[in-house]
């Protein structure tokens, strides 16, 4: 959470384009993490003799009171990115050496977050590593005990054991961060399931090393890898299961990077189908195949729903149309999938020339298929395909585009989600209206509000993948503005409405009974956003597929419902 919230705030001041911008030392211990913030016009800065003006960030280490009281005298801005566990820490050494007891702090002297913790102690501190350091310490009457909040857990007991024998009257204070705790007993925990630990992080990260001593000192074989160019492939492919934990300030990109490279190795014991479904699921992933797919039996699901006639041509409508947007708006807006999913990116630049072809050949595949159905739907077609295309494109002139903070559609907070969702039900229920209304108009109103509730709880979802991205490029969608709880508990509350909705219709006469059998893919739909909130899976290429299976079942079920039902 600390390192989320520096690089949130840091990232938030150089995405607004705020100039001069620096960090005081740097502001996580990750190489390629430092880089990005460079490349955003981030600056990390040891000493302020020269500084005069500009914005200066306290790293999420914190600094001593000391150094922050030279940087409020000087000229510059302050954004205080101290992680609140850390804060903790501090409050507690400056309340208690000021009423006259030694703080005793276990960890690294020469670590910036040990730097600070000693800045507020009012009494002389003592900072200490190991169990064998405590015979050093001198005579004390009044006494406690911190630790680093990024120290090994069973070290610190040790320490503490030790410290109590030594001074029986000590006080401890448990201050290690909640999620390094957890970490490393996840990490004790694979023994004996796994064949070996991949642990991802900095090689300067004191918080990753701990992780890979943890790790080994549980008997795992392990590789400590800052990318996924450092993973030892010959070792990896004679194991059938690698566990893979991250250090504290390792960004999700990279963890994701790593995670694909591993799957992507084939294991000797690997069965040779199993390897290339794999392969070929998560390639339809990529080319936006499956999520088209999912477009088409929807479509006909909600036309099933709505009572209509049903034909192919208008989920064809939908699977051209989804397929293009998804397609070309991805090449249209880039910014952010080097960081939500480097190899969904690396896929896309390799294909870029074909995809593109693609997506164009589908936009008029649709158009060509919508003159056979109407004038209507072309024309309505043709004004979706501008809609959809214009998302990405910038509507303000780029004079005066200083001016304004949005000049794109996907500018507006929230937009991306709320433009995918109506764009699936402008295709999917609105489009077969146009040239003969049949059916039951209260039925096609029902379809339309469940059309938007799956889509846009799908679309949401997909935002919470990708919200490490979005904020590193300044995109600012529904959990980045609202925040993720909030925003869970909007869909769920939607999903809920619609549930009510699709029980209540049969009962009043307004739709089929089918719509008892639409609760099924929605109460899926619900499972998979608590997979994600509980963090039984991980968002990856699994939940995706799982998310989009919705879809999939949605239109199976109004097939057996129509021709067997």
């Amino acid at each position: 959470m600390g390192v989320r919230r520096a690089m949130a705030l840091a990232l938030t001041e150089a995405n607004s384009g705020k100039r001069p911008l620096f960090t005081f030392g740097p502001l996580i211990h990750n190489k390629q993490v430092l880089d990005l913030l460079s490349s955003k016009g981030v600056t990390p800065v040891n000493d302020l003799k020269d500084l005069t003006t500009g914005t200066i960030i306290i790293r999420a280490h914190g600094i001593p009171p000391q150094t922050r009281q030279a940087i409020k005298k000087s000229n510059l801005d302050i954004v205080d990115a101290t992680c609140p566990r850390v804060a903790h820490v501090q409050a507690i050494i400056r309340y208690h050496t000021q009423k006259g007891a030694t703080a005793i702090i276990v960890g690294n002297k020469n670590h910036a977050e040990v730097i600070g913790l000693v800045g507020y102690s009012k009494t002389p501190a003592h900072v200490i590593q190991s169990v064998e350091d405590v015979s050093a310490l001198p005579e004390l009457d009044q006494v406690f005990v911190v630790s680093q909040t990024t120290q090994n857990e069973l070290n610190y007991r040790k320490v503490v054991d030790a410290l109590r024998k030594r001074y029986p009257d000590i006080q401890v204070f448990h201050t290690i961060c909640e999620a390094t705790s957890h970490r490393q007993q996840e990490v004790r925990g694979f023994a004996g399931l796994v064949d070996a630990v991949v642990v991802v992080g900095g090689f300067h990260s004191g918080n990753t090393l701990r992780l890979a001593q943890v790790s080994e000192e549980a008997g795992l074989t392990t590789f400590h890898v800052e990318t996924a160019r450092d993973l030892d492939r010959e070792k990896l492919s004679g194991m059938k299961v690698v566990g893979v934990t991250a250090g504290a300030s390792t960004p999700n990109w990279m963890i994701k990077n790593v995670v694909s490279e591993i799957e992507g190795i084939k294991g000797k014991k690997e069965p040779a189908l199993t390897h290339w479904t794999k392969k070929s699921l998560k390639l339809l992933l990529a080319n936006n195949a499956i999520a088209a797919a999912g477009a088409f039996f929807l479509a006909y699901a909600a036309a099933v729903l709505s009572q209509r006639p049903m034909d192919f041509v208008f989920p064809f409508l939908a699977f051209l149309y989804v397929y293009a947007m998804h397609v070309l708006n991805r090449f249209l807006d880039r910014g952010a999938s080097a960081y939500n999913d480097p190899e969904r990116a690396a896929f896309l630049q390799k294909h870029r020339s074909f995809l593109i072809v693609t997506g164009i050949g589908a936009i008029i595949s649709g158009l060509a298929l919508s003159c056979f159905v109407g004038t209507s739907t072309f024309l309505a077609l043709c004004a979706f395909n501008v809609l959809g295309i214009a998302y990405s494109l910038p509507l303000v002139p780029e004079r005066i585009r200083n001016r304004h903070a949005y000049y794109k559609i996907k500018d507006i907070p929230g937009s991306r989600s709320l433009s995918e969702a109506l764009a699936w039900v402008a295709v999917i229920v609105i489009l077969p209206l146009l040239e003969s209304f049949s059916g039951s108009p209260q039925a096609a109103i029902i379809s339309a509000i469940t059309v938007f509730s799956m889509s846009y709880t799908r679309a949401i979802l997909f935002d919470f993948f990708q919200a490490q991205g979005d904020v590193i490029v300044g995109t600012e969608t529904l959990p980045i503005t609202l925040g993720e709880r909030k925003t869970l508990i909007l869909i769920r509350f939607l999903i809920f409405l619609t549930a009510c909705l699709l029980v209540s219709s049969p009962l009043l006469g307004l739709t089929s009974s089918f719509a008892f059998l639409m609760l099924l893919p929605l109460m899926s739909l619900s499972l998979c956003i608590l997979a994600y909130a509980k963090n039984w899976l991980y968002p990856g290429p699994r939940l995706e597929l799982l998310t989009e299976g919705n879809f999939f079942l949605a239109g199976f079920l109004a097939i057996i419902w129509r021709y067997l039902g």
